[in-house]
């Protein structure tokens, strides 16, 4: 059981850290790529991004939790 949880815990780490990479710092992703729009409202693919981000983080931590007491 430990073991399946250090895997899914891999997993998720990957998927986590690639969300993080693809948010451009202080800019969204419309911004990043030349869309110079001024607003600062998250739509289509930045929010759901965005979204993923906490989501993934939120296993992350579950799963820490759940490791230390098995």
């Amino acid at each position: 059981m430990k073991e399946t949880l250090l895997v899914i815990q891999v997993i998720v780490s990957i998927f986590l850290v690639g969300t993080v990479l693809v948010q451009a710092r202080g800019k969204g992703l419309s911004r990043a790529w030349g869309a110079g729009q001024s607003s600062f409202t998250r739509r289509g693919l930045e929010k759901i991004i965005f979204r993923a981000t906490f989501l993934f983080a939120t296993i992350f931590v579950i799963i820490s939790i759940l490791s230390l007491f098995i």
